[in-house]
């Protein structure tokens, strides 16, 4: 941080996330940019603007994000207090504002030296991987003048994982004290082709290591890990899917069911339709209560955690 103090120059936070349509009418060339080219089915457009219809007519994860981005810089900044300054950008892989905008951005503000955080707290060459590729790529073929360090191990950080473990207990507080005990925390994350597993990507390893922290906070509770939202490259996905789970759940004669959104930090999609439609529907369908505890979105303890990730970061320089 003392070249930044006696330079005076800012610091630059981006904040990396997926995208979403802002409309339903932005949904069709969403989902091309998403297919990387292959152009989507009729019947593909059509039950993906079903879901956002149902969600409110679009994704809501660019205003979470910005949202976040708002929150640590005041955070960031006030932690300084002066002695250094901080400004967040927002950009998204495949929907506007798009991390080449966000970059220029940052060079048109005049930053040489930023900072980039994925909103996907577990690393996989789908989220994380594409990302430093897509900055490696823009700042090289622009020949712009400015680093960009990517920082990881936020499935990790001790406050991310306090922030989760409120949430969790939060949503357990909805269910009757005398029922606590036959509560089953499923802990979901988005499903990725065992291809990729198989060639060395660290998802799995990373989304155990925070269910097993998060189960030190929590104490004895029954759970399961499972996955969500299925894509389309053909080939064996993770596995068990939360309906499976779901399934298993009911069959033991469990009645209470907590599904945890742990591979998510931000309420989207994934979350609003996959979880809050979906599996909730296959949930009661099967005699099962279901609640879902909610995404961290810009709650204080997880602007917390980006902010201090981002001070070791800076601090290590």
């Amino acid at each position: 941080m003392t070249s930044n103090k006696d330079t005076g120059n800012t610091v630059g936070v981006m904040l990396l996330a997926f995208g979403g349509p802002d409309s339903l009418d932005s949904v069709e060339p969403f989902m091309e940019r998403l297919m990387q080219g292959r152009k989507p089915t009729p019947e593909i457009i059509a039950r993906a603007k079903e879901k956002y219809r149902l969600i409110g007519g679009k994704s809501p994860l660019l205003e979470i994000t910005q949202g976040q981005a708002d929150a640590l810089e005041i955070k960031l900044n006030k932690i300084c207090g002066g002695s250094c300054k901080f400004k967040t950008y927002v950009g998204m892989r495949y929907w506007y504002p798009f991390i080449e905008e966000a970059i220029e951005q940052m060079v048109s503000n005049g930053v040489t030296k930023a900072f980039a955080i994925s909103m996907s707290p577990h690393n996989s060459q789908a989220s994380t991987g594409a990302y430093v590729e897509e900055i490696n790529r823009i700042v090289s073929e622009k020949n712009l003048s400015i680093k960009i360090e990517m920082i990881e191990g936020m499935y990790k950080n001790p406050t991310f994982i306090e922030a989760v473990a409120e949430k969790i207990n939060s949503a357990l507080g909805r269910f009757p004290k005398n029922k606590r005990e036959d509560i089953q925390l499923i802990f979901s994350a988005h499903s990725l082709p065992v291809s990729y597993i198989e060639a060395g990507d660290p998802y799995v390893e990373e989304l155990s290591e925070t269910v097993q922290y998060l189960l030190k906070r929590l104490g004895p509770v029954s759970w399961h890990i499972a996955y969500q939202s299925k894509g389309t490259i053909p080939g064996a996905w993770l596995s068990p899917t939360v309906e499976d789970v779901l399934r298993e759940i009911a069959q033991n004669k469990h009645k209470e069911v907590l599904l945890v959104p742990v591979g998510f930090a931000s309420d989207h999609v994934e979350t609003l339709w996959d979880l809050d439609i979906l599996h909730k529907k296959q949930a009661e369908d099967l005699g099962l209560k279901c609640e879902r505890s909610g995404a961290l979105n810009d709650s204080p303890k997880f602007i917390e955690a980006l902010a201090s990730m981002v001070l070791e970061a800076a601090n290590s320089q």
